[in-house]
């Protein structure tokens, strides 16, 4: 497996891998993530223009999409029903999703974002039960809730290296 910035190129098959996983949540029982057509291709576009926008590759097969950013996300400022396990520099993951044609790549995509910065932080929704799972499978810490911009909660996680 490689990991590599994603290219205005691979767009096309990261948009099908967001379809395939919009599809995988909605027969796990999560509705309201990712609804419509979010996250669309100028989302996409602007990542790869910030630098943020990654890819998972198997011969040359991508298998894994995943925003990826070291720095302060302003949804993390504040935190409910808990606290974040240190205030010290992060990195964080968002808008993770792998082809189901593959076994073990959001894996491989996390624990790749972790080696980058030896502190991550990540958030999913509570109906995300698949990535729920995966997170404390890889032993993150549940810390507590987050809102976005436009008042979902998310359920926020944290693991140091």
């Amino acid at each position: 497996m490689i990991i590599r910035k994603s290219t205005k190129s691979d767009i096309p098959k990261m948009l099908q891998i967001y379809d395939e996983a919009k599809i995988f949540m909605r027969r796990a029982g999560n509705n309201n993530q990712w609804t419509g057509a979010y996250p669309e291709q100028a989302l996409l576009e602007k990542d790869i223009t910030d630098d943020v926008s990654y890819i998972c590759t198997d011969h040359e097969e991508i298998l894994g999409t995943f925003f990826f950013q070291i720095g302060n996300e302003p949804t993390y400022e504040r935190i409910y029903n808990g606290s974040w396990l240190n205030e010290d520099p992060y990195g964080f993951i968002h808008r993770i999703a792998v082809s189901t044609q593959a076994k073990g790549i959001a894996t491989q995509c996390i624990q790749w974002a972790l080696n980058q910065c030896g502190n991550l932080r990540i958030d999913t929704h509570a109906d995300n039960h698949p990535m729920r799972n995966l997170l404390k499978k890889l032993d993150f810490s549940e810390c507590g809730i987050i809102y976005l911009p436009d008042g979902a909660p998310r359920i926020a996680f944290q693991k140091l290296k």
